[in-house]
């Protein structure tokens, strides 16, 4: 019987690859819902979540899972469009595995339990998704079971002790029917109509 609290990240980082994979060399620079992060920043942010998660998952703990993501501003490696869909796709086998979701792990420096990392997994994958979709015009559609475990995710983090905080930051009121998605994206601070600032 397969555990409800455990799902395959296989889907959402195949969506993740292929957003990845559309991006030209000339959008490198262009701005993204994360005001620190230009779309190398972001795409170099993944590169290195997706490693992270992936030895978190195997309990492999070491430099890749004790560095703080913060820490320094993400470096895009030179052979990403190789590196990136490879990691997304070991990061996803990894999860695979019932043990990765038991026991304790780390990641981004912090330890927690294994079910709670791939909930973090699940959101890294979801919103940056939609960071990078809506930086650089293509559509995006997570996948459904990610996507409940960010809003999940970011729900609880939002309502402990009532600070009206996500993770992220301060959340963005979203309507209560509007999609899921854009709750989500609400709850990590982000604004849900964001769009590339159109040139003077």
């Amino acid at each position: 019987m397969t555990d409800p609290r455990t799902f395959d990240l296989g889907p959402q980082a195949r969506i993740v690859a292929r957003l990845a994979a559309a991006v030209p060399d000339t959008g490198l620079a262009d701005p993204t819902p994360c005001p620190e992060y230009a779309v190398g920043d972001l795409l170099g942010h993944l590169a290195g979540l997706a490693v992270a998660f992936r030895d978190a998952a195997r309990k492999d703990l070491g430099p890749t899972t004790d560095t703080d993501p913060g820490s320094a501003s993400p470096a895009l490696p030179a052979r990403w469009r190789e590196e990136l869909p490879r990691a997304l796709g070991e990061l996803a086998e990894a999860w695979r595995d019932p043990a990765a979701w038991t026991g304790m792990t780390r990641a981004g420096g912090v330890d927690l339990p294994g079910e709670i990392a791939g909930a973090v997994a699940a959101d890294e994958l979801v919103l940056h998704g939609w960071d990078l979709a809506r930086a650089t015009g293509q559509h995006y559609a997570p996948d459904q079971a990610a996507l409940r475990a960010s809003h999940a995710l970011l729900l609880a983090a939002a309502e402990d002790g009532d600070r009206g905080e996500g993770i992220f930051g301060p959340v963005v009121p979203v309507p209560d029917g509007a999609p899921l998605l854009d709750r989500a994206v609400g709850l990590s601070g982000r604004d849900p109509g964001w769009t590339l600032p159109t040139s003077p």
